[in-house]
């Protein structure tokens, strides 16, 4: 839940940063649009109806009511300045007088809305000569659009208007929209945290299941074990145990009343039921060890490592003194070393397995080493049949919230540790 309102709070101020930039440029659009506006209808309705051909020729009466009307109805705020041009470059008329009659050269963007009939606009460039006069005026915004006089010929009209109009025209545009936006994604993303918490309960809710489920799996699997534990003692070993007394008795027979061959044979049976009873007791151990309920882990990993022994490697045992074990921790350990040996004698060839259980810091750690032929645990094989049992321990132990890692090498063996935290 933290998480996810950490990142919903990330969202929404990323949402609000994007919204605020598109919110600003809509703004600064519109507010262009405007300003447009603004000037085609004073270039149309007041400009135009009282271009004479006396201001155009320069008449000083003529030019003094229309500086007149101009000065009175147009310069208004924001427009600070306006111009007049004849499609050659010559000032008819500017509300700085001095720029009447003198000639520029117009730009490409003037010459192109004369031509197309558009109105335009731009920032003004107060490098220029002809915008000497309004350098003193700030940052400009030149809009212009073309105009015809009483006798239809062509000019430029060109207003001049404050860019501090504009940027606050496009202000007021994204403010009284932008509080509404981020209301309604602060809304969207209160209404998604009750959802959170709901999802945050159901993953709990199923984390707890999925902890029973294998706690079940683990107690019916430990059941299983001990009824085929059971099943093979009360069963097929105790008929071996019979065959091999029988047999054993037989040969005796045999040997008193002279018939050695037979008694040879039948001797040799009663070794091999004997044998398949040692075998049989030694898997029925693996298979469920009665010496970790009744005598504790040090005597199960003492009974699981007698097996190996008897086949010539040779084995360590080291268990540190008076260390008190949870039942589920005891059960891990012993798993965990049982698929390790297993693995180790079936797999690595190896001279020596070391089994050592201790503490390390606040928690107690397993390790089981082999000095066999190791693998490399980041290839293919690594996931393979020989190793699958190990995968299948990394899932238990993660299960259990104990860490658990493998090292291994080609050649230089394997190590298989585990550690849980003290409780």
């Amino acid at each position: 839940m933290v998480r996810f309102a950490m990142g919903g709070i990330v969202a929404l101020v990323v949402a609000g940063v994007i919204s605020y930039l598109v919110l600003r440029d809509v703004g600064t659009t519109e507010a262009l649009k405007n300003a447009r506006q603004l000037t085609e209808l004073v270039g149309k309705g007041i400009v135009e109806p009282n271009l004479t051909r006396g201001v155009v020729r320069g008449d000083p009466v003529a030019l003094a009511h229309f500086d007149r009307v101009v000065r009175e109805r147009v310069l208004r705020d924001p427009i600070v300045r306006v111009k007049i041009w004849t499609p050659s470059g010559r000032v008819v008329y500017s509300d700085a007088r001095r720029l009447i009659g003198k000639r520029f050269e117009l730009g490409k963007d003037e010459v192109a809305s004369l031509r197309t009939g558009t109105v335009d606009s731009g920032v003004s460039d107060l490098s220029l000569p002809e915008n000497r006069s309004e350098r003193g005026l700030g940052k400009l915004l030149e809009v212009y659009l073309p105009i015809r006089d009483r006798g239809g010929r062509k000019f430029l009209f060109e207003a001049y208007q404050h860019f501090g109009s504009v940027t606050a025209s496009a202000r007021s545009i994204w403010v009284a929209f932008l509080p509404a936006l981020l209301i309604a994604v602060g809304v969207l993303y209160l209404l998604q945290l009750p959802i959170a918490a709901s999802m945050a309960r159901r993953l709990r809710r199923g984390s707890r299941e999925r902890e029973e489920l294998l706690e079940r799996a683990v107690d019916a699997s430990s059941t299983e074990r001990r009824r085929i534990a059971r099943d093979l003692h009360d069963g097929v070993v105790q008929d071996l145990a019979g065959l091999s007394f029988n047999l054993a008795a037989a040969a005796e027979r045999s040997r008193a009343s002279g018939d050695l061959a037979a008694a040879q044979e039948l001797g040799s049976g009663a070794e091999q039921a004997r044998q398949g009873v040692r075998g049989l007791r030694s898997l029925l151990v693996e298979i469920y060890p009665p010496s970790l309920r009744q005598a504790g882990l040090a005597a199960a990993l003492a009974d699981l490592l007698g097996p190996v022994a008897s086949r010539g490697i040779e084995t360590r045992l080291e268990v540190a003194e008076g260390l008190q074990l949870p039942a589920e921790d005891e059960a891990l350990f012993f798993r965990v070393a049982q698929e390790a040996v297993r693995n180790a004698v079936a797999h690595a060839e190896p001279h020596r397995i070391d089994v050592t259980l201790g503490e390390r810091g606040d928690a107690v750690v397993l390790e089981v080493a082999d000095d066999g032929t190791g693998f490399d645990p980041g290839s293919e094989d690594a996931a393979g049949e020989g190793h699958f049992g190990l995968a299948m321990l990394r899932d238990l132990a993660r299960d259990a919230g104990a860490g658990f890692s493998v090292d291994s090498a080609p050649d230089l063996g394997t190590r298989v540790r585990v550690g849980v935290e003290r409780r």
